[in-house]
Order: C-alpha cells, then structure tokens, then sequence
C-alpha cells in the first residue's frame, strides 16, 4: 500500500514514515500543499494522510481542490485542532477520516487500512485467492504450508498481486509497491520477494509470465 504523507513536522514526519512503514506500507513524504499536488499528478497513491495546518495554506483547501478534481484518493486528516466543528469541517471537504493529535500510530494505521479497503470495495479485511489468505494487519499468510510471517515487503507484493488475481503485475509496477522516492531498488529485489513468498505460501501459487512480471494462479472452476 503506498502512501501519501503531508505533514511539515520533521519529528511526527519521521515517526509516520517508520510506523506506517513498519505496517507494510510505502511512505512518501511532502510538507507542503503545493508539493502534495505535484505528488499527486506524479504518483498514484492508496490513501494520503493530511495534516492541516501547512506552511504555504491549509490542508482542507488543497483536499477541497483534489476533490474538486475528481481525485476519489481516501484521506485521513491529522491535526491538533479537534473540536467537532473541526472534524465536520475536515468531514465536509472531503475528508474520509478525522484523527486528533496526539494520536495511536496503530490505530493510525488501521484506519488507513479501512479507508483503503472501502476504496476497492472490499468488506473483508483479509484477502483471499485460491488457498492463500493474506491478513495485511498482521503481515501473515495463509496457505496450505499453515500461517507464515512475511515481511513488509513481502506483504506489499503478495497484497499487490491478491488484488488483482489473474492480472500480470509487471517488475516496476510491483517495484513501485515496496519502495519510497527515497528508495533504490536492487535490480533483483522483486525476483528475491518473490522466491522467499513461494516458499512460504507454496511454490504453485505465484506464476511468473516471461517477459511480462507475476501473476496469482487462478484456478480453473
């Protein structure tokens, strides 16, 4: 899952960037408006966290401007303003979420889960194909060699791969999954992933599509 971070404090920036991280998401962090709206025409984002208060405006009237724009990206708004006027306000232009400073950065994290799960329609918080259940809260996997521990990584390929199961992803798309702006990707990091999840969810259940990248098996009824 990769994620959209706008927030001007270096400290909770930080703090985001490594808890959200630690969660199996892809952080990226900008602390301005005007550079959350280059990121957002650059980069295709599962959910933005937004703070309010920003050096060059507010964080509610650049999330009024993208959805003015028809960008439908959940949003969870942070800040330290937290009357309920606030929250209606945030709530009304657009917002999908609302979370008080100080706040849990695993409730945080649940959240972002939530408002990433309603935006593909899924009701379920684990993901199923075939015999293998990915629960993305607790980076685990099940399949027919039992439950296995994956790492954040693994996590954010197999989760990328579970939500389109049958659809090849290509290197750079799954690549784009596990790796921040800040971040260099070995030339086979995903080959690596991708070996180690086989051997923890079975070697059958991700196929590899020569030329083109990876696919979940999808089973023939």
């Amino acid at each position: 899952m990769r994620i959209l971070v706008v927030e001007d404090d270096p400290v909770i920036a930080s703090g985001l960037r490594n808890g959200l991280g630690l969660s199996g998401g892809v952080v990226d962090v900008v602390s301005t408006c005007a550079d959350a709206r280059e990121a957002v025409l650059s980069t295709s984002f599962d959910a933005i966290v937004l703070d309010v208060m920003l050096p060059d405006g507010s964080g509610l009237d650049w999330l009024a401007e993208l959805r003015k724009s028809e960008d439908k990206t959940p949003v969870i708004v942070l800040t330290a303003l937290d009357e309920v006027s606030d929250r209606i306000g945030g709530l009304d232009r657009g917002a999908d979420d609302y979370l008080g400073k100080p706040f849990d950065l695993d409730e945080l994290a649940a959240r972002v889960r939530a408002i990433a799960r309603r935006k593909e329609g899924r009701a379920s918080a684990h993901l199923v194909s075939g015999d293998v259940v990915l629960d993305p809260a607790s980076l685990t996997a099940t399949s027919v060699n039992g439950e296995a521990k994956l790492s954040p990584r693994e996590a954010a390929i197999l989760l990328a791969l579970m939500k389109r199961p049958g659809d090849i992803r290509s290197k750079n798309e799954l690549e784009a999954v596990m790796y921040g702006w800040q971040e260099g990707a070995e030339s086979n990091t995903v080959e690596v992933h991708i070996h180690n999840l086989r051997m923890k969810i079975g070697r059958d259940t991700i196929e590899t599509v020569r030329g083109l990248g990876y696919r979940m098996k999808v089973r023939s009824t």
